[in-house]
């Protein structure tokens, strides 16, 4: 198996590349190969998750170099889960693309879209924190190009400050790889972990600074307060679809945030102690509030949109903080249910704009096409969004609070809060949007609109993922509980970057 697991990287790298050197003036040609690949990786990604729950970590060393000295990508429970939902994303997302004709709207769609994809599954399941670095400027270089794709002032606008705001985080970043390096001489995860343990005192101070660094490069990817000023602009004027695999893009600052916080800085190291998490909480509790008076206060659904995929960062990082296995299992489920809605969401807004030329919430105006249809799905998708029963948003916040049953009060009651703020929100937005337009309907009904049937087989698609991850709630928990298990016993993660042989 070790060789496939190299195989999430290779596939959108070299389908993308050809896109670009053969298929660019093929818009049929380029559909069908680019959806070829997304299906071939999520068919990789699956039989890699099964995989995981066999054997212990595997390394893929890259040139046949041993850890630390060479390119390592380790597969484990967690990695094999965030690729797996990468790819189930990949799919319904690019379902939508096609269904919509959003790729034809600009040029390199899919070949940016590949590249994207590789960069995703590069960040998940690299064993080296500068390879993390790599992997972030190859998906945010094809992010770049997907924000601004069929153009636009405001779209410009806004990836102008996505932009701006990422330089940032890069700067950062390599200025926090720069002292850690100095400091231990390696940045492989593993060997950062067994050097980090054994530090000496004159080398804690700095090391400390250089983890607290770290962190908040994860914090702006992972759109935490005060770093999240980049989201709600760029997400509400990205394309729908593009908005939409997004939503797996900030999943990458909680994953690193767990995989350096456990393995590299947990809170039982003597250098950094309860630093990362007594830091972290207070961010993630301001980062829940804002995101849900974003909601409620939202001028356009899209806005709505990225302002509820801020609180859900939050309620990620919230159980983060704690860094208890139970509280990182919790996180997981719910980072697996808030992708899966919050990408829901990008694309019902992307539905309504398109029909409207606008999706904006300060006035009724006229229904829709297919209002009913868009309208169900809005209604599914807010339940879903704002943690209300049955469906799997309710059940990660109980998992949540269950995990944090031991914290202070206000934990309980900034989630508790926030979430009614989320609920009137969603409920002010399908007012405007569908009963009032419905009660002010023209006597001669909607306007006409093309049905697009792949467009809402795709957002039904990610409902159905909502549905069957409620449904399956103890079967996947019974799986994060293990992946939680896995990451917390770093032992033999560490083994298997010292054996050459697990290539």
């Amino acid at each position: 198996m070790s060789h496939w697991i190299i195989a999430p990287v290779l596939i959108p790298a070299i389908m993308g590349a050809l896109i670009v050197l053969i298929m660019r003036n093929d818009l049929l040609l380029q559909r069908v190969f680019s959806l070829a690949a997304s299906l071939g990786l999520l068919a990789t990604s699956v039989a890699l998750l099964i995989a995981t729950s066999q054997t212990v970590p595997e390394v893929y060393l890259l040139g046949d170099w041993p850890a630390p000295f060479g390119i390592v990508l380790v597969l484990d429970r967690l990695s094999a889960l965030m690729v797996t939902l990468t790819g189930v994303l990949a799919v319904i997302v690019q379902l939508y693309a096609i269904g919509s004709g959003w790729d034809a709207r600009g040029r390199h769609f899919h070949a940016l879209f590949q590249f994207q994809l590789m960069g995703i599954c590069g960040a998940f399941l690299t064993g080296d924190a500068f390879n993390l670095f790599v992997f972030f400027e190859v998906l945010l270089i094809a992010s770049y190009g997907l924000m601004i794709h069929s153009g636009g002032k405001a779209r410009l606008r806004a990836g102008v400050q996505y932009v701006a705001f990422n330089l940032v985080g890069s700067s950062l970043f390599l200025f926090a790889l720069a002292s850690i390096y100095s400091i231990t001489g390696t940045l492989n995860i593993a060997d950062l972990a067994e050097k980090a343990a054994t530090l000496p005192e004159g080398d804690a101070a700095l090391f400390r600074v250089s983890a607290v660094l770290l962190m908040l490069v994860f914090a702006i990817k992972g759109a935490l307060v005060p770093l999240h000023f980049w989201l709600p602009g760029t997400y509400s004027n990205a394309p729908g679809p593009v908005a939409a695999l997004f939503a797996v893009m900030t999943k990458i600052g909680a994953y690193s945030a767990i995989r350096f916080g456990v393995i590299v800085f947990p809170p039982s190291t003597p250098v950094t102690g309860s630093l990362i998490a007594d830091l972290m909480l207070p961010a993630a509790l301001v980062t829940l509030v804002l995101g849900a008076l974003g909601v409620l206060g939202a001028s356009t659904l899209s806005r709505l949109a990225a302002f509820a995929a801020v609180a859900s960062m939050g309620t990620a990082f919230i159980a983060i903080a704690a860094f208890t296995p139970a509280s990182i299992s919790a996180a997981l489920y719910y980072m697996v249910h808030s992708t899966l809605a919050g990408a829901a969401l990008f694309l019902i807004a992307d539905l309504v704009s398109d029909r409207r030329a606008h999706d904006g919430l300060h006035q009724a105006l006229p229904p829709i096409a297919q209002t009913g249809l868009i309208s169900a799905l809005f209604m599914v998708s807010a339940i879903a969004t704002a943690g209300m029963p049955p469906l799997s948003g309710f059940v990660g916040k109980l998992l949540v609070l269950d995990a944090l049953r031991d914290s202070a009060a206000l934990v309980w009651s900034v989630i508790l809060v926030s979430s009614l703020l989320i609920i009137l929100g969603f409920a002010r937005a399908g007012s405007t949007l569908f009963w009032k337009a419905h009660a002010s309907a023209p006597q001669d009904g909607p306007p006409g609109h093309p049905t697009q049937p792949l467009a809402f087989v795709a957002v039904g698609l990610l409902l159905a993922a909502i549905v069957a991850l409620t449904v399956l709630a103890g079967p996947v928990m019974t799986w994060m509980e293990a992946t939680t298990a896995e990451l917390f016993d770093a032992a033999p993660y560490i083994d298997a970057n010292r054996l050459p042989e697990g290539n």
